[in-house]
């Protein structure tokens, strides 16, 4: 449930925060007070559209927060917390949205921040919203088979799930067949383009490092005189014209003589003698190496031919060598499938031929069982209808058939619901229902039998009683009373009989204060409520009649909120 609500700077709501009950929570007001103000509010922070307009006048952002808490440990909401890593503790979930005044979003799930699309794939989990001209899932079409299963329970699930995991493998083998099912002028080019690239890497001869040592190479290449002048230089410097290595064994012998008359000439002498024969041993390796060295400006066309032809590779076919050597792997595979591909469409279509045998009698005990459940459903609708006043409404789960079966993840069936209102008038689409006034009391029909099934933690009516009044607006407020008990709902109404059915009733009305327009909340309670009822009765002026009369409603509520909820 909803249990408490923070709004600041929206719309003309400076600053606000209300908390709510379980059952039925009517918020009531003269018009223009902000009722709807806290519905778009609650709309915004399950993930709605957003727009900087919402945001107050002056200020710089507006803050929507809500605390949810749930009871059931196996609701689906706390499965998709986990799925996106995100803590779920003390049985509480906190939606946060702020908007700024660029239009854009900050939105976040206890306190992690989150996507717009998350919020609003959990909010969707919490909160459904039904306005007078719109009830989400209940008016969509491809929703109804959702709802029919959903009605049909636990048994349809199993068969449902059973199905899926083949549909999944159909899908899979599908999609392979079709690729090796194109064009034969598709094929064959891919055939051409494929074995092209193959042999021009498998010519190429790459070699995994082969790039870095080339590079090597060149870098030496390149610097060869200076490397040869260096090196020329310093083997002359050793033992060539210079002879300073001649010096050092001059003073090696020197030392050596000394050596046995001096303790401290001893170490000296060794470190010395050591320093000659590496100096005469790095002049030996420096005579091996410019006797072997010589300049080959062919070898460096030769290097930079081939890192050119690397470098063109890894334009076409990868950032490196073993991406390159890695992607010829892959294309060698989808060329050995192409050109095998005649044996391999006979595999996957005699594959494909079996699980087709085993989805055929899965979607038929699926459709099987959803018939089963659309006859029950039908039956529980117009026992809603009838106690709606509609008694002369019929309602049907249509089922199309179609000219070839296609399969899809919900087996074969494409339903919608019918109804006809009146008698002698043909079935017609659910949402082609066009009475403001029926279409509010279908919509209450369908809300009593799927609310039990849906799972939704609260569920907003917003004046869904327009346009009704009468014993029909009694019966709309003793549904909504009754689709309470199974789910929190807050409702906007405008109607005394859905008000007296309150569990708690929330009076909304504006301010005027230092020239700014406020909205502020209060909670009926008591005696005042009592004069909330007739007020919306008469108007403005409150009479001993009206209060009367909305004294016997309050009662009569109470007596009928006991037989609708068993209590």
């Amino acid at each position: 449930m909803l249990k408490e609500l923070t709004i600041k700077n929206f719309a003309i709501i400076d600053e606000l925060t209300v908390s709510f009950e379980e059952g039925l929570t009517v918020l009531t007001g003269e018009t223009g007070a902000g009722k709807s103000i806290i519905i778009d509010a609650v709309h915004l922070l399950c993930g709605g559209r957003g727009s900087h307009e919402f945001i107050r006048h002056g200020a710089k952002k507006a803050e929507l927060e809500g605390l949810f808490l749930i009871a059931n440990p196996s609701h689906g909401v706390i499965k998709k917390l986990e799925d996106i890593g995100i803590d779920f503790e003390d049985e509480s979930i906190i939606l946060r949205r702020d908007i700024n005044l660029s239009g854009k979003s900050v939105c976040r799930i206890n306190g992690k921040l989150v996507t717009i699309g998350i919020l609003r794939e959990i909010g969707a989990s919490l909160i459904d919203i039904h306005g007078q001209h719109e009830s989400q899932e209940l008016m969509d079409d491809k929703a109804h088979i959702h709802l029919l299963d959903q009605f049909a329970g636990e048994s349809l699930k199993e068969v449902k799930d059973s199905y899926q995991e083949l549909y999944k493998q159909y899908k899979k083998w599908k999609k392979e067949l079709d690729k090796l099912s194109e064009n034969e002028q598709q094929i064959a080019h891919k055939i051409d383009l494929y074995t092209f690239q193959v042999e021009e890497i498998v010519d190429s001869n790459l070699v995994i490092g082969e790039e870095e040592q080339l590079q090597e190479q060149k870098k030496k290449l390149q610097n060869f005189h200076k490397v040869f002048d260096k090196m020329s230089s310093a083997y002359d410097a050793i033992l060539d014209e210079s002879k300073g290595l001649d010096y050092i064994g001059t003073a090696m012998a020197d030392l050596q003589d000394i050596a046995d008359m001096d303790k401290n000439m001893q170490e000296l002498s060794e470190n010395v003698s050591s320093a000659f024969y590496i100096l005469q041993d790095a002049a030996y390796q420096l005579k091996n190496e410019l006797d072997e060295m010589e300049f080959d400006n062919n070898q460096l066309q030769i290097v930079d031919e081939r890192l050119a032809t690397i470098q063109t590779l890894k334009r076409k076919y990868g950032p490196s060598i073993e991406e390159i050597l890695a992607y010829k792997d892959q294309i060698q595979y989808s060329l050995d499938q192409l050109v095998n591909r005649d044996e391999q469409i006979q595999k996957m279509a005699e594959k494909i031929h079996q699980i087709e045998i085993d989805l055929e009698l899965e979607a038929t005990d699926l459709t099987d069982k959803r018939k089963s459940a659309a006859k029950r459903l039908s039956v529980a609708i117009m026992e809603q209808l009838q106690e709606l006043y509609m008694e002369k409404a019929t309602f049907s789960v249509m089922f199309h058939e179609t000219v070839k079966p296609v399969y899809n993840e919900n087996g074969l069936d494409d339903i919608s619901f019918y109804i006809s209102t009146n008698v002698g008038e043909p079935l017609k689409a659910l949402t082609k229902i066009a009475s403001g006034g029926e279409l509010s009391r279908m919509m209450l029909a369908l809300k009593s039998i799927f609310s039990k099934h849906q799972g939704i933690t609260s569920i907003i009516f917003d004046e869904v009683d327009t346009g009704v009044s009468g014993r029909v607006a009694q019966s709309i407020a003793e549904k909504i009373a009754g689709i309470a008990s199974n789910s929190q709902v807050l409702c906007i109404s405008h109607l005394p009989q859905v008000a007296a059915m309150a569990d708690q009733h929330l009076m909304i009305k504006k301010e005027v204060s230092g020239n700014r327009t406020f909205t502020v909340l209060e909670e009926v309670q008591n005696d005042k409520r009592a004069e909330e009822l007739s007020r919306m009765m008469s108007g403005a002026e409150i009479t001993s009649t009206t209060l009367q009369h909305s004294k016997e409603l309050l009662t009569l509520a109470k007596d009928r909120k006991k037989i609708i909820r068993n209590v």
